[in-house]
C-alpha cells in the first residue's frame, strides 16, 4: 500500500494519509471533500481516484502537493451519445479530431466566461484546429483534460470550497460544453459541424495541392491580414484575397464546394512590391497554411503543402556537423563547411545551415522573407563581386544557387529591395495595395533589358544523413518547455524562436518530449534524425499524443499539441549538445 508523507510543524512526526484511488458516486466525493474541511492539504489525497457524477465521471489523477505547486490533474469523461454529439461529427478519425478540438476550445470559452470557474482551467488553443492532449473523442467517448487548483487557507483545507467546485462548477461547465441535445442546443450542434466541414475542407484542399503539385492554394475573398503583428486575429476591415487569372484555379471540397482561388506551382515564385503593400502578410498566410484554420479566421481556405517550411537568419544558433559547402565554402581559418560546426552561427551560417537541415528533413517548399534573411546569403551584387572576388568570398549566395535547389524543392520568397532574383523567378507577384498581380511578363522583360551578371550553378549537392549519436539522460533528467520559444532538456536551453510554424505552445512541449525520445532513448547510431522523427509520428499516429508519456512525462498529459514532423527535427538541429555521427 503506497502512502505519502507530509512534514509536520515544530519537529512532530509527519502526517500521512492514505493515497489510493478511491471509486464512489458524486456524493461521496462531497462527503469527503466537506470531511477534511480543515485538515492539513495532504488530505486531499483522499480524494485521488474515479467519482461517477450521473452522466459523466471525474478522475481525479494527481493532486497537487501543495497549495502553491501546480494544480491537480483531472480527466473528465462522458459518453458519446449522452453527449448527443451528431454522427457526423464522430465517424472519422478527423471528425473526431476536429470535434476533440472544438470541445477543448469551447470548455476553454466556458471557463473564461465567469469568474464561478476560476478554480478551473484548461489549455488554451489558438486559431489552429490541432490535435490536443486536452480533448480526445471517439465513436464512443469524450475525455477533457482539466486542471482543478483546490483552495487552502495557507495550508489548510478549505473542504466546503472544494466541495463546491465539484458540486456546482464542473457540472455547470460540463453542462454548457457537452450538451448537443437540449432544445437550445441547435446553433451548438451547427458550429460544431461548422467546425468539423472547415477541419475536412482544408484536409483535401491539402491533399490537392499535393496532388496537382502545387506549393500553396489561397482562396478568394480570403482575409489575409492580421489584426496586428501580436495577434492571430483577422482585421475585420481588411482587403480579400483575389486571385491573378493567370494562377487562378478552381477545385471541389466536400463542403465549400466549388472554391476558386490563386494556385501556385512548384518552381521559383517571388513575392514583390512595395513596403506596406502586404507581401509579408500573403508569406505568413501561406506559411500557416500548413494548418487548418477554424471558421471565421479567413484562413481556412489556405493550404500549403504540409511538410513546407519557413527558414529565416538566426544569430547565435548551435549547428552540428552541418554540410554548408554549397553556400559557404573555403573559409579563411581552413574549417571543412562539408562538417560544419559552431555554437554560434552568424545571421548567413545560421541560414546556409536552417536551408540545408530543411532540405535533409524533407521539406517539399522553402518560404523565404527578405526581411528576416541574412543579406550576404541571399544576394550579392556586381559591384562587390568586382571589389571581392570569388576566390576572397566564401560565400556562395542563394541567387547562384536557387536554380539547382529548386530543382529538388520549391521556393517561394519575399523581395522587395533587389532586383536580382527577377532572373531566376519562374512567376512574380506583385503585392499592390493588398491586391496580387501576376507581373512575371513585366519582370522578365525588365531583367533582359537590365542584365546582370549570373553565377548560376547548375546542381545542388547531394547531402548526406544526418545521424543523432544516442545520449545519456542523467538521473534527475529535466524536461520543459516554455511559450513558443525555448525548450529545456537537463542544463541545456534550445532556443526555437526561428522555428516559426510552432504555433501553439502545445508544439513546444511535446517537441520537449519528442526530443527526450528520439535523443535519449530512440536513437541508436542508425537511424536518421527524419527516421527517427517519423517513428515518433508513428507513434503518435497509433496511440494518440499519450504516446510521449513513455519517453519520462506523466501519464494523461493535458498540455500536449502535435507538432510536424519536420518542426521535431527542427529543434533537435538546434540543440548544443547534439552529436552527429561521421558518415562513413
Amino acid at each position: 500500500m503506497r502512502r505519502q508523507s507530509f512534514s509536520g510543524r515544530g519537529g512532530r512526526p509527519a502526517k500521512r494519509f492514505d493515497d489510493r484511488p478511491r471509486s464512489g458516486s458524486d456524493q461521496d466525493l462531497l462527503r469527503l471533500l466537506r470531511g477534511i474541511d480543515g485538515s492539513s492539504y495532504g488530505a486531499y489525497k483522499r480524494a485521488l481516484g474515479d467519482w461517477n457524477f450521473g452522466s459523466f465521471t471525474v478522475i481525479l489523477d494527481r493532486i497537487q502537493s501543495d497549495p502553491y505547486a501546480p494544480p491537480s490533474a483531472a480527466r473528465i469523461t462522458m459518453s458519446a451519445s449522452t453527449a448527443g454529439l451528431p454522427a457526423e461529427a464522430i465517424s472519422t478519425p478527423d471528425q473526431q479530431l476536429a470535434t476533440a478540438d472544438f470541445l477543448a476550445r469551447n470548455f476553454h470559452r466556458v471557463l473564461r466566461h465567469s469568474s464561478r470557474f476560476g478554480a478551473l482551467s484548461i489549455a488554451t488553443p489558438g486559431q489552429e484546429i490541432l490535435q490536443r492532449s486536452s480533448c480526445t473523442v471517439t465513436e464512443k467517448s469524450i475525455e477533457l483534460r482539466i486542471q482543478i487548483r483546490m483552495p487552502a487557507r495557507g495550508r489548510t483545507i478549505l473542504g466546503q470550497q472544494a466541495a463546491t467546485i465539484f458540486d456546482v462548477a464542473i457540472p455547470d461547465a460540463v453542462g454548457e460544453t457537452l450538451d448537443f441535445l437540449s432544445p437550445h442546443a441547435a446553433e451548438y450542434r451547427a458550429d460544431l459541424l461548422r467546425h468539423v466541414a472547415a477541419f475536412e475542407d482544408h484536409r483535401a484542399l491539402q491533399e490537392l495541392v499535393s496532388a496537382r503539385g502545387w506549393v500553396t492554394f489561397v482562396a478568394d475573398e480570403a482575409m489575409l491580414a492580421r489584426r496586428s503583428g501580436i495577434s492571430a486575429l483577422p482585421l475585420s476591415d481588411g482587403v480579400p484575397f483575389s486571385s491573378p487569372d493567370s494562377l487562378r484555379e478552381t477545385v471541389s471540397l466536400p463542403h465549400a464546394g466549388q472554391v476558386s482561388g490563386m494556385a501556385i506551382p512548384r518552381g521559383i515564385t517571388l513575392i514583390a512590391g512595395g513596403g506596406y503593400h502586404g507581401k509579408s502578410t500573403l508569406l505568413s498566410a501561406i506559411e500557416s497554411g500548413v494548418y487548418p484554420h477554424i471558421p471565421g479566421d479567413g484562413r481556412e481556405l489556405i493550404a500549403t503543402a504540409p511538410e513546407a517550411m519557413k527558414i529565416r537568419a538566426a544569430d547565435g544558433r548551435p549547428v552540428t556537423r552541418v554540410d554548408v559547402s554549397p553556400f559557404i565554402n573555403h573559409l579563411p581559418t581552413g574549417t571543412d563547411t562539408h562538417i560544419f560546426s559552431t555554437q554560434n552561427a552568424s545571421g548567413s551560417t545560421s541560414q546556409a545551415a536552417s536551408l540545408v537541415e530543411a532540405v535533409q528533413a524533407g521539406t517539399s517548399a522553402l518560404l523565404i522573407d527578405e526581411d528576416t534573411s541574412a543579406t550576404n546569403l541571399m544576394i550579392r551584387d556586381e559591384r562587390m563581386r568586382a571589389l571581392v572576388s570569388a576566390a576572397q568570398e566564401p560565400i556562395t549566395p542563394l541567387i547562384d544557387r536557387v536554380q539547382a535547389l529548386a530543382k529538388k524543392v520549391s521556393v517561394v520568397m519575399v523581395m522587395g529591395g533587389s532586383g536580382a532574383y527577377l532572373d531566376v523567378a519562374d512567376r512574380v507577384l506583385q503585392m499592390d495595395a493588398y491586391h496580387c498581380l501576376d507581373v512575371t511578363g513585366q519582370a522578365h522583360q525588365i531583367a533582359q533589358k537590365l542584365p546582370r551578371h549570373l553565377s548560376t550553378i547548375d546542381s545542388f549537392p547531394p547531402l548526406a544523413p544526418r545521424t543523432p549519436r544516442p545520449l545519456s539522460s542523467p538521473e534527475r533528467a529535466k524536461t520543459r518547455s516554455s511559450g513558443l520559444d525555448s525548450i529545456t532538456l537537463d542544463k541545456q536551453t534550445i532556443d526555437v524562436s526561428d522555428v516559426e510554424q510552432i504555433v501553439d505552445p502545445g508544439q513546444t512541449e511535446a517537441i520537449a518530449w519528442a526530443l527526450r525520445g528520439i535523443l535519449f532513448q530512440l536513437a541508436d547510431g542508425t537511424k536518421t534524425l527524419s527516421e527517427l522523427a517519423s517513428q515518433v509520428e508513428w507513434h503518435i499516429e497509433r496511440k494518440g499524443l499519450d504516446a510521449l508519456s513513455e519517453y519520462g512525462g506523466r501519464p494523461h498529459p493535458a498540455f500536449l499539441v502535435r507538432p510536424r514532423p519536420i518542426d521535431i527535427i527542427a529543434a533537435a538541429n538546434r540543440y548544443r549538445a547534439l552529436e552527429i555521427a561521421p558518415v562513413s
